[in-house]
């Protein structure tokens, strides 16, 4: 049975008294491992009733891209298929959510409606919005965190230091293993729609060829970084040369693959216990601080959330003279002093993905070479949400905030530009790795 920690209703004025039940899926994007679904599933059993799963599409999603629509309509149509193996039809809706969301749980009489969690405003303002104008349960279910947000913590945490004691307070109860999904006994009676696949994905350009989309791909992602790449993580992981990132990212981003799996998955693993240990802060500690950060500071994509101390140093370096200044036009198309910068750029434009450690060097430098850290903060957010596969996510706004404004991190000492925010430049860079073959790595690409 699924934890009921997990659960939070958004309108508990109406209750669930049996009929048809409706999953809307959004943020976590998988049959498998998936507590939504689950909640969705045992829902309607407890009642003897169909489900279906819905899907909206936004083809106007805010700083969404083709290449971003491609991926994730890969991993859809992998999730109808896996559907029809359990009885449970597929629904692709497009347009304005809450519209076409409330016209079609009318259409099938739907009794109650299941969703996942996401912190972002966006998505919580469509929930509430939705729970509004119907008369049916809406029940949130977090099924991206292994910790739920809400039960995590209660306020926003102000670093890893202050939320890793609550989550491996509670990580026990949590971190268990998936209930067995059963094909459905209560046959859908109404219309099942055929998503046009071919015609989407027409309209939506070629997949991306550095990172096969769906939920297959996702796991043997998982299989390969296991087998190849966890064994010396803790040590290799900042390098940009070896390759040993997880590569999770853009399927975490889009819920092809549950955190929870890759943490089981990764504990059984026979590597060295730093390695793991390693490996599980970044999964579990660094990524649902990074939701505890969004679902707490409605601000989480600006300069306001910021400490005050960052605050403090930011205006009184605020106009600081800077040695170069370059424009969106120049960071966009790698038109920089910097052959390193540039190349991190290049990376994240050619293959939708820039390694991690440099993602850091890279908004690090933005602030370095703009006219003012809000300018910064825009411009890597923009970037970043544009040509990442993982971009428009917790983790991406609270990196650039991290290196922008120094969200999470503490005060460094006093230095022009930065302030008492931590300082990355292209010396401390050539001490970790071998800038030039990464250079020449990322211009092999092109």
């Amino acid at each position: 049975m699924i934890d009921i920690r997990r659960e939070h209703q958004l309108n508990s004025d109406v209750t669930y008294f049996g009929g048809v039940v409706l999953y809307w899926m959004s943020r976590d994007q998988r049959v498998s491992d998936n507590w939504a679904l689950i909640k969705a599933m045992q829902l309607a059993e407890s009642r003897q009733s169909p489900m279906a799963v819905v899907f909206c599409l936004m083809t106007d999603y805010p700083s969404a891209q083709k290449q971003h629509f491609r991926f994730m309509l890969d991993g859809l149509c992998d999730v109808e298929h896996e559907l029809e193996e359990l009885n449970i039809p597929f629904f692709m809706l497009s347009g304005e959510p809450i519209e076409e969301l409330s016209k079609f749980s009318k259409q099938v009489d739907a009794k109650a409606i299941v969703t996942d969690f996401s912190p972002l405003r966006f998505s919580r303002r469509m929930k509430d919005d939705l729970a509004h104008v119907i008369n049916i349960p809406l029940i949130e279910v977090d099924a991206h965190n292994i910790v739920p947000c809400r039960i995590a913590s209660h306020k926003q945490e102000f670093a890893a230091r202050t939320i890793r004691p609550k989550i491996n307070k509670l990580l026990d109860q949590f971190l268990v293993e998936y209930p067995k999904l059963r094909k459905q006994k209560f046959k859908w009676q109404g219309h099942i729609s055929s998503t046009d696949w071919e015609g989407l994905f027409t309209r939506f350009g070629n997949p991306n060829k550095y990172y096969h989309a769906g939920l297959k791909a996702a796991d043997e992602t998982l299989r390969s970084f296991l087998t190849t790449k966890l064994d010396g993580y803790s040590k290799k992981r900042n390098d940009p040369n070896l390759d040993n990132t997880s590569d999770l990212s853009p399927y975490l981003h889009f819920g092809n693959i549950s955190a929870q799996r890759i943490a089981l998955e990764t504990k059984d693993a026979f590597w060295g216990d730093e390695d793991i240990a390693s490996f599980l802060e970044e999964l579990i500690i660094r990524r649902e601080l990074a939701d505890n950060y969004c679902f707490y500071n409605d601000n989480y994509d600006s300069l306001l959330g910021a400490h005050d101390w960052a605050k403090k140093t930011m205006n009184e370096h605020w106009d600081d003279t800077r040695e170069y200044i370059y424009s969106g036009d120049q960071f966009e198309e790698a038109k920089t002093h910097d052959d390193l910068w540039n190349a991190a750029q290049k990376q994240m434009v050619t293959t939708g993905k820039m390694h991690g450690f440099m993602r850091m060097y890279w908004a690090k430098k933005i602030l370095e070479w703009t006219p003012n850290p809000q300018i910064a903060f825009d411009t890597a957010l923009y970037l970043n949400d544009k040509y990442s596969l993982d971009g428009r996510d917790p983790n991406g706004y609270v990196g650039v905030a991290w290196s922008v404004c120094g969200v999470h991190d503490r005060a460094w000492g006093e230095r022009a530009i930065f302030g008492k925010i931590r300082y990355m430049n292209f010396n401390g860079c050539k001490t970790k790795f071998k800038v030039n073959n990464y250079i020449d790595k990322v211009n092999g690409l092109i």
